[in-house]
């Protein structure tokens, strides 16, 4: 019985220890994983790309001549749909760094993973833009 043995519930105490060690060493790797995981998406057939960290904020925006081409009303649009591309990609890299650290099937990785995909989720529409179907029809 564990509650007489001294050794037996010592050495539970032990791996108990190990556990939490290794369980905190796991999650301190994600977490700092996490923090240089960054994304980019491209829209107008490459016209437009956008990179964000891992905080969804927008960290470089590229815009090359064709834009001149648009409305500012649609490049709007194209850039606001670029960037949530590139933010909903963030997902499917923490989604990886979880799986290498803390695993997908954890608690904390659960957490991890459901918090980006709420954040950050999948355009529902990935529909080309309007200017990208007019580009390639010729404009």
């Amino acid at each position: 019985m564990l509650g007489r043995d001294p050794d037996a519930a010592q050495e539970l105490l032990h791996s108990w220890t190990a556990e939490l060690s290794t369980r905190a060493q796991a999650a301190a790797e994600l977490s700092e994983r996490v923090a240089t995981i960054t994304a980019s998406a491209v829209g107008a057939d490459g016209a437009v790309r956008v990179t964000v960290a891992a905080s969804g904020a927008v960290t470089d925006l590229q815009l090359d001549n064709r834009v001149r081409r648009m409305t500012g009303s649609e490049l709007a649009g194209i850039i606001m749909a670029t960037i949530a591309r590139a933010q909903a990609g963030l997902t499917e890299q923490v989604s990886i760094a979880v799986h290498d650290t803390v695993g997908t099937d954890s608690e904390t990785g659960r957490a991890v993973t459901d918090t980006f995909a709420r954040r950050f989720p999948k355009p529902a529409d990935e529909q080309p833009d309007r200017w990208e179907r007019d580009a390639r029809n010729g404009w």
